[in-house]
This record gives C-alpha cells, structure tokens and sequence, in this order.
C-alpha cells in the first residue's frame, strides 16, 4: 500500500514527484495573476538550487492555448493589413485611396469585437475565424466599389460627385445580392449544435452585413469628402499664385519707378 501510494506521487526513478490540487475556474484574466502570486511562495518553499518547479495541468494548457489564439489572431489580421495595403498601393497608387479603403472596412471589426464582449462570446479557433474571414469577403466589395469608381472617373471628366452617383447606381445592386446571398451562406452555420460554429456563422454573417452598409455609406461619403479637400487644396493653390502675381507686378512698378527716378 505504501508502494502504491508513492508510486502516485513519485515516477519510477523517484527523482520527480507530483502535487494534485483542485481549483475554482476564475477565469483567463486571474489565473495568470494567480500563478504569479503562487511563485515567489513555491520557490520560498522549495529551494531553487535543488528542485524545479513547474505549474502543469488543464488551467496551465487552457491558458496557454488563449495566448496562442490571440496572439495569432492578432498577427493573421496584422498580415491581411500589410497585404490589402500593398494591393490597394499597387491599384490606386494613392495614400488617401488606401485609407478610404480601409476604414469602411474597421469599423465592421470593430462592432463584431464589441458585440462578442457585449455577449460574453470567448475568443475560440472557431470565433477568430470571424474576422479573417469577413475582412476578406470585405474588402472584396472594396475593390469592387472602386475600381468601378476609377474606371468610371475619366468618363465623367474627373467629376467625383458624378462619378460615385454612377458607381452606386452601377456596383449598389451587384453589392447588395452578392452580400445577401454571402450572409444567407454563413447563417447556416448559426444552426448548428456546435456552439463554436454556431457562433462562427451568425458573427461572420452580422459581420458582412455591416461591411456592406458601411461600402455603401462610409466610402462613397469619404469619397466625396476627397473632392472637397482636394477642391480646398485647389483654391489654396489660385489664392497663392494670385497673390505670387500681384506681389510680381508691384515689383515690376517699383522697379519702373526707380528707373523713371
């Protein structure tokens, strides 16, 4: 019986032993305050110079495996930034280009993560899915929207106001039944008896409902807001030249005058 009991405790070398406790689920947030409250009083207990000490378990690997879905969560979206960046550069060639095309395409990331925090949804393989996923499918319509828009600028002679009415009015249907027919799609998973999939498929489906109302508002409204910096700049730029040539005609009257003299 003695032999049983060490043997639950101590491998067969007797050189590693092992210590079981149960603990309440306090959560992804405490638990790691928790283990670092617990090392110094370990370590105090077990002198470092002639044990190691290790935390093992269930809570050990659940906190673990958070750290790596967030931290790949965070280096995938980071990746499909860097990458939509340098096509957007390549299409349009234009830094305010690249920023109309980004931010209507935020804004949908930033009310699924706020819906999935309102809710209480935990960031799970299947959840984070969600935004690589819909910034995909996004910024799909993105493009779609504005290579339409450049096409159809020249023929509009460079009219932006003419030129988005025509893109809406072009691209607006097309938009709608492709995100329809794309949020009808991934509502099937929201059927599912998985709640990992279930969660995936009305997340992804709230998330392309807001990526098409925001390609339909948000960008054809910064695409009218560029007009009016760049009429701004326009003017700037007559006033300048205006002012450069009455400072140019005073000095050729002065320049006359002190000849006359």
């Amino acid at each position: 019986m003695f032999s049983q009991l060490v043997a639950s405790f101590m491998d067969s070398t007797r050189q590693v032993a092992r210590m079981s406790v149960n603990m309440a689920d306090v959560g992804s947030a405490e638990l790691p305050r928790l283990l670092d409250s617990l090392r110094p009083q370990v370590d105090q207990i077990f002198d470092t110079a002639q044990y190691n000490v290790t935390f093992t378990g269930t809570s050990i690997i659940f906190l673990e495996g958070s750290r790596f879905i967030i931290n790949g969560l965070a280096e995938s979206i980071l990746l499909a930034f860097v990458l939509i960046i340098f096509c957007m550069l390549y299409l349009f060639r234009s830094w305010r280009m690249l920023i109309i095309s980004l931010v209507p395409n935020i804004i949908p990331l930033l009310v699924t993560a706020g819906v999935m925090g309102w809710l209480d949804i935990a960031i799970k393989p299947s959840t984070v899915l969600v935004f690589s996923i819909a910034l995909g499918i996004a910024i799909d319509v993105t493009i779609r929207f504005l290579v339409n828009f450049k096409q159809e600028l020249p023929l509009n002679n460079y009219d932006i106001s003419a030129t988005v009415r025509h893109t809406i009015n072009d691209t607006g249907l097309s938009i709608i039944y492709t995100s329809l027919i794309l949020f009808a799609g991934f509502m099937i998973f929201s059927f599912s008896e998985f709640q990992g999939t279930k969660a995936l498929g009305w997340l992804t489906s709230l998330t392309l409902v807001m990526a098409m109302i925001t390609n339909l508002t948000i960008l054809p409204a910064m695409l009218l807001w560029m007009e009016k910096a760049l009429q701004k700049k326009a003017k700037k730029k007559e006033l300048w030249k205006a002012l450069d040539e009455e400072a140019d005609l005073e000095m050729k009257e002065i320049g006359l005058d002190e000849q006359k003299d």
